[in-house]
This record gives structure tokens, sequence and C-alpha cells, in this order.
């Protein structure tokens, strides 16, 4: 007899994988644009808490920073410090002479910036159009007179009659915080100028800065584009035509990065 094969023996064959669900997919991707928003909204958190870009869409602070000017200010250097935040952050209090970004007072939606005058407690008053402070003429190197002629009340502040309307807030500092002819700056608030003088919408004219309206102070111009005030508040199509067009040749390439300081101010 022919002796028979031997059968190879039956091996287990290995456990099918089961098909990939497709929920599991969208499932994934789901996560990951949930993780992606999260991230950006944490991103655009601390940045608008840390620094926040602005433009400069008005020539109150002429020579210094001009119509078109980006800045990006820091939203820290004045904010108030904790009993550990201030060991590891540079908080500082407000100085005169600081050009501030702050909320304007009579409506906070806009965004001002001047330059810090007067603090709690000074007196100041303008004679032909030279700042007093305490009794004492300042010295401003940074300030211009783009006009030639006197206005009773604005060179002359304040005892100079106002040619204009005045808002509430600019008739309680002249009839409540006017002392011998000289405004007395309240306590938690600051007085502030522009550096145009002969065009500047002021502490003179709507009162005086509430702290908790500021909001930093500008560091650096991060892009300066030679624009009309229309185009920068309004951002009209006409605006972006003319970037399209003139970026190059309108872009003030000799200020860019440039750094925005303050100008020390004796009391």
């Amino acid at each position: 007899m022919k002796p028979k094969k031997a059968r190879k023996p039956t091996l287990p064959r290995p456990p099918t994988e089961a098909a990939p669900q497709p929920h599991a997919a969208a499932g994934t991707a789901s996560h990951s644009l949930a993780e992606w928003v999260f991230n950006f909204i944490i991103l655009v958190f601390a940045t608008s808490t840390i620094a926040q870009p602005e433009v400069i869409p008005t020539s109150s602070m002429e020579d210094n920073l001009l119509i078109g000017d980006h800045v990006i200010v820091d939203r820290l250097a004045y904010a108030p410090s904790g009993p550990f935040s201030r060991f590891l952050l540079p908080y500082e209090p407000v100085k005169r002479g600081d050009i501030i970004v702050f909320r304007y007072p009579l409506n906070i939606k806009e965004d001002y910036v001047k330059r810090v005058i007067g603090m709690p407690g000074d007196r100041i008053r303008l004679v032909n159009k030279n700042v007093f402070l305490n009794g004492k003429k300042l010295n401003e190197p940074y300030k211009v007179h783009k006009t030639h002629y006197f206005d009773s009340y604005r060179d002359n502040f304040p005892t100079g009659t106002p040619n204009i309307m005045l808002p509430p807030q600019a008739l309680d500092m002249l009839e409540n915080h006017v002392v011998n002819g000289e405004v007395v700056v309240p306590p938690g608030h600051y007085f502030a100028m522009g550096d145009n003088r002969d065009n500047s919408a002021d502490s003179r004219y709507w009162g005086f800065v509430p702290s908790e309206n500021i909001k930093g102070r500008p560091l650096l111009i991060y892009w300066s584009y030679d624009a009309s005030t229309e185009d920068l508040v309004d951002f009209t199509t006409g605006h972006f035509i003319d970037l399209a067009q003139h970026f190059f040749t309108k872009t003030r390439w000799r200020r860019t990065l440039m750094l925005i300081h303050g100008y020390p101010i004796g009391g």
C-alpha cells in the first residue's frame, strides 16, 4: 500500500479587521476643527490683551504721529498689578509726558491718542499758547503750532471765553475744577493734549481722562501709509483701490518699526 500523504495542519486564520466606520473619521475631523477654533480664540484673546494694533486717523499728534501711522499699543504697561504679577511684568504708573491710548470720554467706543500733561492734583493753564504747569512754564519740544492766529479759549485756557458749544464734561471742568484761573486735575483723572496744539480736540474741549479709560501706550509704528482721515476711519472702497495702486510709493518706509517715546515733564 502506498503511504498516505500527511495533511498540512490547518492554521487558524487571523481575525478580520473591522472596516473603518464613517463616523470615526467625522469625529476626528470635528475634533481637529474644534481644537483649531479654540487655539485661534486663545491667540486672539492673548494678542488683544497684551498688544493691540491701532491707526492714527487725525493730525492732532503731528509731527510725532502722522495720519496713517499704524501702531502697536502695549496694553500691559499701565495694567493694575496684583500681589505677584507686579514682580513678573513691567507695570508702571502713568507719567506726565507719556503718550497714551484711551477710550474717548464722550464715546468709549472710540480710541484717542494724546499726551499726558496733567496728573491728579496738577494745576494747568495756557497763556498765549504756552502751557503753565503748577505755576511754571513748560518746555515742550514735541509740540507744534501750525496757525498764526490766537484763539481766545484754545490759547488762553481756561480763562478765555469758549467760542464753540462745549459738552457737559467740559462745562463741569470749567465750573467745578478751576481755581484762581487754573484747572485743577481731580483724583483718578488726567489732563491730556495733542502735540499739534492748534488742531487738537483734547481735554480743553471735553474734559479729563478717567484713569479707567486708559488702555495703554503706543510702542512702535509697524507701518505708515499716506492716506486721508476719511479713508482710515471708514475704510472706503477708494482706500483699497489706492492701496493696490500706490502701496509702495505711499508707504512711509522710513517710519517702519520706529519706536514711540514719551517726553518727561517736570511737575
